[in-house]
């Protein structure tokens, strides 16, 4: 469609004499489209801020607790190396001289020295073939005293390898205190099995470093043994050391691909969801864990949000209050110019509507014909006219009066509006009895099919009429169509054309259509005389 056929509405009606379109609708939905923008661009930035500040929280969690590990793991090596370091000096000394040759007192005295250098120590113990206490740094040796029941010992006299065994968590049988033995094989010169050398570490010496970090409440760190084992939590509870760890997701998913990191999981022991970060001894089979409590560094987190929250939704209230004020006040204008608007399309219509049928009059006719005929000349298609005349109906009026008549008129109009089947197609009342039907890019024989259609609904209608000779109400149709191309083609050609059809279909005998598919007729009908 060119830029000037956007000039005429489906009605016809030129632009110039419509009412101009409301444009505060325009404007509310940019103010209301600017509100939203505004307040998503609030809730956006603070969304944004929100994530960086947990970022840097949930990093700071992350160091602080890969620094722990990092702590713990280095005080847990250093402490048993050196119980390695000094039980494997001992085993050398006495497989050097041979147990039934040692010199217990010298070795005691030796035993007694070292545990009181290392804090860490517990006792130093020497067993022989059957687990009998050879000699210890404690002052007194039980004579009944045997530890060939122990794991360590039953392992050692199993299994020939000279390296240093961490055990278990077992319960002195001396002081009663909870330690971790550290033991290696005593041979004999022909390499047979000759005792155990034992070193232990109390438990208590771990607890009391732990507990010197300053963690959360619900933080905690581990000691285990490289199957899972426990051998030392903070916080500590004697229930818990010796419990397996072997089935957490650090132990299942994370050591096996990396021998230290970082992961938040749920502890098994507790239950507690915790930062934890791991880190696996790099000469002995322990790891150890530091986790800190995933509410230590959401909470404060939490809070400043929520602070940050409700001073964000008070600004989103009070801008939210505002343009609520503005929108409406625009929306009430918008509703007076509506109902304005609304009165001014009742009046034009009243102006434009034929009372008694409610097809367009007159008025109407002339404005839209006139803008189709300018409108197919721009376009260059077919514009035909269709006018019907009731048959006989001056005799209805006679016989059935002049309200019967009026009623007929609406029902006849009804059925020529309902047999128009697209939007752009215009019916009118041309006076009296007469109606004119606008078709728009319609040819002669779509022209007469549509004439053909409305005098069928018409005889459809059934209504009586016996000064017809049919019986019912008919009409007559006369069908004009042209491709106008000049200005010589005019709105009064066309309805003198349509009418000359419409003469030929009476004096045919009525109840029929004539039109250029049924019956030629000059051009010059098209132009006005």
């Amino acid at each position: 469609m060119a830029a000037n056929d956007r000039l005429e509405g489906n009605d016809g009606i030129p632009q110039d004499q419509r009412l101009p379109p409301v444009r505060n609708s325009n404007i509310f939905r940019l103010a209301l489209v600017f509100m939203i923008m505004v307040i998503t661009t609030f809730l956006c930035v603070e969304g944004w801020r929100a994530w960086r500040d947990y970022e840097h929280a949930y990093a700071a969690a992350k160091d602080s607790a890969t620094n722990l590990a990092r702590a713990t793991a280095q005080h847990a090596e250093d402490a048993i190396r050196q119980v390695d370091i000094l039980t494997d000096a001992l085993a050398e000394r006495v497989e050097g001289d041979g147990l039934e040759n040692m010199n217990v007192p010298r070795i005691h005295a030796l035993m007694v020295q070292q545990s009181k250098i290392m804090p860490q120590l517990h006792g130093l113990f020497i067993y022989d073939a059957k687990g009998r206490w050879v000699v210890t740094d404690k002052d007194i040796t039980p004579e009944t005293a045997n530890n060939a029941d122990r794991d360590y010992f039953m392992y050692h006299r199993e299994h020939s390898d000279r390296h240093v065994r961490i055990g278990e968590v077992v319960q002195s049988r001396s002081t009663g205190e909870l330690i971790i033995p550290i033991s290696r094989r005593l041979d004999n010169p022909d390499g047979s099995f000759a005792g155990v050398l034992l070193g232990t570490i109390k438990v208590s010496y771990f607890v009391d470093y732990y507990g010197d970090f300053k963690i959360d409440d619900r933080g905690a760190l581990v000691l285990a043994m490289r199957n899972g084992t426990i051998l030392v939590r903070r916080p500590f509870m004697a229930a818990v050391v010796g419990q397996s760890l072997s089935e957490s997701e650090i132990f299942k998913r994370y050591l096996p691909a990396s021998s230290e990191g970082v992961a938040e999981v749920k502890a098994v022991v507790d239950g507690t969801h915790r930062l934890y970060a791991y880190r696996a001894l790099n000469s002995y089979p322990l790891v150890v864990e530091a986790g800190l409590s995933k509410e230590s560094f959401v909470g404060p987190w939490r809070h400043d949000l929520l602070k940050s929250g409700l001073i964000l939704l008070v600004l989103v209230a009070s801008l939210a209050g505002f343009g609520f004020i503005v929108l409406s006040q625009l929306r009430r204008r918008m509703e007076i110019e509506a109902e304005l608007r609304l009165a001014h399309v009742a009046v034009r219509d009243m102006a434009l509507t034929d009372s008694l049928t409610g097809l367009g009059n007159r008025r109407r006719l002339d404005i839209a014909l006139a803008a189709e005929i300018a409108r197919a000349r721009r376009q260059r298609y077919s514009l035909a006219l269709i006018m019907l005349d009731i048959d006989y109906f001056k005799r209805f009026n006679d016989r059935y009066g002049h309200t019967a008549g009026d009623e007929c008129l609406r029902v006849v109009a009804r059925a020529i509006a309902t047999s128009l089947k697209r939007p752009a197609d215009l019916a009118c009342r041309y006076g009296g009895e007469e109606f004119l039907v606008i078709l728009p890019d319609t040819d002669a024989e779509g022209a007469a099919q549509v004439a053909a259609d409305i005098l069928s609904a018409i005889r459809e209608l059934k209504l009586e009429h016996l000064d017809n000779p049919s019986g019912i109400v008919t009409a007559s149709a006369g069908v004009a169509s042209c491709v106008p191309t000049t200005s010589q083609t005019t709105a009064v050609g066309m309805i003198k054309a349509a009418d000359a059809y419409l003469y030929a279909a009476k004096h045919a005998g009525r109840n029929q259509w004539r039109g250029e598919a049924a019956k030629p007729i000059k051009a010059t009908a098209f132009q006005q005389t």
